[in-house]
């Protein structure tokens, strides 16, 4: 009896896999023309494996542990063989480690391999979350015939360049990632990773930020350097950016993410440039954080990959799927964004009221920021614990949090698509961050978040408008509840704090306190701007 088997079973509530008995190849090597070999191991049913449909994953990570627990032996039992290779300079694999801006020429070269052995079979499938889905972008225009599908689940084409936009830089998820791939291959690495989580967090508050990495982990990490040095625009990222190979993708894409995932804006970017050019694709869209437990990736291996794999179609169902929040339900729909829901503003007016009206006088409001006590971050997008919806009070109880909040809804109000606002702006200073959250308030007060986002500005000592994009959503706020916008200058460390300085955020040593106004009236009208399909 395997007892693993049974738990993972149990705990992603699969159905009963048609094998439990599998047999594991260990250490083959996958020559790559540079001189390098990578390892990988092959997972297949002990009877019948030969000619199966191979599900490749290709991994930073490792092949043994968690992962082939949880990613591996689940497709293994239910249809598929099963190649999960590591990748160039980690366990076990040759060459030197340079994440992300080797993996077209490694992944190329791997399929051409793959496609040779004699156990392979005629059918593939790209399957794999997080990193494990952007490599398959890398190579996806240039996929032998043998591949017949690609599942990327929370994941996108342009890893990283999200992180360092120029208007507002992701600093915990990168500095997180980085600082756990330089630890990953120690002993007893998995058990110590939650022990050292704070020690991470308290390394952000470094200053110089630049020397961050050195406060973590004891020695300097070439991909926090990166991060710090390059941001979203500079030539060091072009190698790992394949945005542009999107459209020429011919083969069927089940994209999966999640309402809170650090990569949703770059995976919708992906499916709607799939449909736009008229490729096969579908987008399911859950409740769900970066490192949720959930069977969905599972199930649409079987459901969908295997059913091209055989050359059959999937079970029908409309190309786009989300999960509505407050509704607690699936919907479908035909596109993203979905037809049907028309922008409209929300004003914030004096008093922290929140009103379909535009305000009828000029007022402000004000609060003071200051770097060196940052506004944090609280729940929603950002890496475990604490990510998702989460209870906002305490955040909200803070001076430096502007809050705005509708009557008591006479009806439900749901909300698909992008949330934007324009938040009408002044700082003390020339440098400044506006970050805007969305959220909902129950009956009994409580206030939870549903989305929001961050933008960074110069010149901000100038009254002006700032326009803050926030991550999509669709959510229903229920009859009976409140709708609620936030509006504060940071949350950190998902973000990097403003000096208030304009100094390079790798370098800057000082941190300056601002005076923060936002604006409203008939001149400066701020307002969130929500895709509803009911009229407020």
């Amino acid at each position: 009896m395997n007892l693993s088997s049974h738990l993972v079973q149990r705990v992603l509530k699969l159905p009963p896999p048609l094998t439990r008995d599998l047999v594991v190849e260990r250490d083959l090597r996958v020559p790559i023309p540079d001189g390098v070999d990578l390892l990988a191991d092959r997972w297949a049913p002990r009877t019948g494996g030969e000619g199966l449909p191979t599900a490749l994953i290709r991994c930073p990570y490792g092949r043994r542990g968690v992962i082939a627990l949880g990613a591996v032996r689940p497709l293994a039992e239910r249809g598929y063989q099963v190649l999960i290779q590591s990748t160039r300079g980690g366990f076990g694999s040759g060459g030197t480690p340079d994440h992300m801006r080797q993996e077209r020429a490694d992944g190329l070269a791997t399929l051409d391999w793959l496609v040779e052995q004699q156990w392979a079979g005629d059918a593939i499938v790209l399957i794999g979350t997080s990193y494990m889905g952007y490599v398959q972008w890398a190579v996806a225009d240039r996929v032998p015939p043998q591949v017949k599908a690609m599942i990327p689940h929370m994941t996108e084409s342009a890893l990283t360049l999200e992180f360092l936009r120029g208007d507002g830089m992701s600093l915990q998820t990168p500095f997180g990632w980085g600082a756990m791939i330089a630890q990953q291959e120690r002993p007893f690495a998995m058990v110590r990773q939650p022990f050292e989580l704070k020690g991470i967090r308290r390394a952000l508050d470094t200053l110089p930020l630049a020397d961050a990495d050195l406060a973590a982990l004891g020695h300097r990490s070439d991909y926090i350097q990166a991060i710090l040095a390059h941001d979203a625009d500079d030539p060091h990222w072009a190698a790992l950016d394949h945005r542009d190979r999107v459209a020429d993708v011919t083969v069927p894409v089940s994209s999966i993410g999640g309402w809170y995932d650090i990569f949703l804006p770059g995976q919708i970017r992906d499916f709607t440039t799939l449909q736009a050019a008229g490729r096969p694709a579908r987008l399911t869209i859950g409740p769900w954080t970066h490192t949720s437990l959930d069977n969905t990736l599972t199930r649409e291996a079987v459901e969908f990959g295997l059913a091209h794999a055989r050359g059959e179609q999937p079970p029908e169902r409309a190309p786009v799927r989300l999960y509505v929040t407050g509704e607690e339900a699936w919907r479908d729909f035909a596109s993203w964004p979905p037809q049907g829901y028309e922008g409209r503003r929300l004003h914030l007016h004096p008093g922290g009221a929140l009103a379909v009206e535009p305000p009828t006088a000029p007022r402000s409001d004000g609060y003071r920021y200051d770097p060196a006590d940052p506004t944090p971050s609280v729940g929603g997008v950002t890496m475990p614990p604490g990510a998702g919806r989460v209870d906002n009070t305490a955040l909200e109880a803070r001076p430096d949090v502007l809050t705005y909040t509708t009557p008591v809804l006479d009806e439900d109000v749901e909300v698909v698509g992008e949330v934007s606002a324009e938040i009408w702006f002044r700082s003390s200073l020339p440098y400044a961050d506006v970050f805007v959250r969305l959220c909902e308030v129950d009956a009994q007060g409580r206030s939870v978040n549903v989305c929001d986002g961050l933008t960074g500005l110069t010149g901000a000592d100038e009254l002006g408008r700032a326009t803050v994009r926030l991550w999509p959503t669709a959510h229903r706020f229920r009859r009976g509840r409140r709708i609620r916008v936030q509006v504060s200058s940071g949350a950190f460390p998902r973000y990097a704090r403003n000096p208030g300085t304009g100094e390079p955020l790798a370098t800057a040593t000082t941190l300056r306190a601002a005076d923060q106004s936002v604006h409203h009236g008939p001149e400066h009208p701020s307002a969130v701007i929500l895709p509803v399909r009911v009229a407020l």
